[in-house]
C-alpha cells in the first residue's frame, strides 16, 4: 500500500499564497439574457466583447467584456445558465448616455458625503450595481469589486490568511482591488491551484466558509480550478495560470 504524502505544517502552508503569482481575472455576473447584457455593457460603458464560449457539459455559456485583452486586464465574465466599480473621467457624460439608452440611474453624479470624489450608481438589466467614479485614467478602468460583509474584521482576517495581498495585488492606481463594505463572484489566477486549494481548506476550517469545488479540470476545457465561499457567502474561483493562458490561445 502506498504511503500517504506527509502533511504540510499549517504555518508553512499559509506562506504559500504570498509566493504565488496572483492577479484578479474576472468579476462573474449571472445574467438572464446574454445578448441583451452584452449590448448594454458595450454601448453604455464602452467595453469590448473579448470572447464568448459555450460549456455544454456544465450547461452554461460565457461572454467576456472589458477595456483590454484578458491576458493583462481585469474583465467582466457574464454567465448565462441553461456571482464593481468602474472608473471613467467623463462620469457626467456617461450617465447621460446610460439614461438615454434606458439605464437605471440609482444615484445622480455628485460628491460623496464628507469628501470630494464625484460618484454615481447605475444598475444593469440584471440588477447589478456599478459605481462610476470621477478620477484620472488608470490601467484598470474596472477598479474595484465591492463585497457586502456581515463582520468586517472576520472578513479581513479571512482574506489576509488566505493571502496577505488578496484585497489587492498592487496599488489601487494600477490594478483591480477588492473593496470589503460593512453595512458577487470573483475569479483569481494562481500558479498552483491544488496548493491554493489546500490553503483554502485550512482557512475555512478556522474562519468559516466552504469549499464548493475541489481542485480539478472543467469538463471540455482542461482548465484546472477550485472554488469556495467566504464566511459571508461570496464565491471566489481560483484558476490555474497556465491553463487560463492556453484557453485564451484557443479562442
Amino acid at each position: 500500500m502506498a504511503e500517504a504524502a506527509p502533511a504540510v505544517p499549517s504555518g508553512e502552508l499559509l506562506e504559500w499564497p504570498k509566493k504565488d503569482k496572483c492577479r484578479f481575472l474576472h468579476a462573474v455576473y449571472r445574467v438572464g439574457d446574454l445578448e441583451r447584457t452584452i449590448k448594454y455593457y458595450t454601448e453604455c460603458f464602452g467595453m469590448k466583447l473579448l470572447g464568448q464560449r459555450d460549456i455544454p457539459d456544465e450547461k452554461y455559456s460565457n461572454a467576456f467584456l472589458g477595456f483590454g485583452p484578458e491576458e493583462s486586464n481585469f474583465v467582466v465574465e457574464l454567465t448565462y445558465s441553461k456571482l464593481v466599480s468602474s472608473s471613467h473621467i467623463q462620469v457626467y457624460k456617461m450617465v447621460g448616455d446610460i439614461r438615454a439608452k434606458g439605464g437605471n440611474i440609482t444615484r445622480e453624479p455628485g460628491p460623496v458625503k464628507g469628501g470630494k470624489s464625484v460618484i454615481d450608481f447605475v444598475k444593469d438589466p440584471d440588477g447589478y450595481t456599478f459605481e462610476l467614479i470621477l478620477r484620472p485614467p488608470t490601467l484598470e478602468p474596472l477598479c474595484q469589486v465591492m463585497l457586502r460583509v456581515g463582520d468586517l474584521e472576520r472578513s479581513i482576517k479571512f482574506y489576509e490568511m488566505y493571502t496577505i495581498a488578496m484585497m489587492g495585488y498592487a496599488e489601487e492606481e494600477v490594478t483591480t482591488v477588492l473593496e470589503l463594505t460593512y453595512n458577487y463572484g470573483v475569479a483569481i489566477s494562481m500558479d498552483v491551484v491544488h496548493k491554493s486549494g489546500e490553503v483554502v481548506n485550512l482557512v475555512t476550517q478556522e474562519l468559516g466558509g466552504m469549499v464548493t469545488r475541489q481542485p480539478g479540470s472543467i469538463p471540455g476545457l482542461n482548465t484546472k480550478i477550485t472554488s469556495f465561499l467566504d464566511p459571508d457567502g461570496w464565491k471566489t474561483v481560483l484558476v490555474d495560470n497556465q491553463d487560463f493562458l492556453k484557453e485564451l490561445e484557443k479562442e
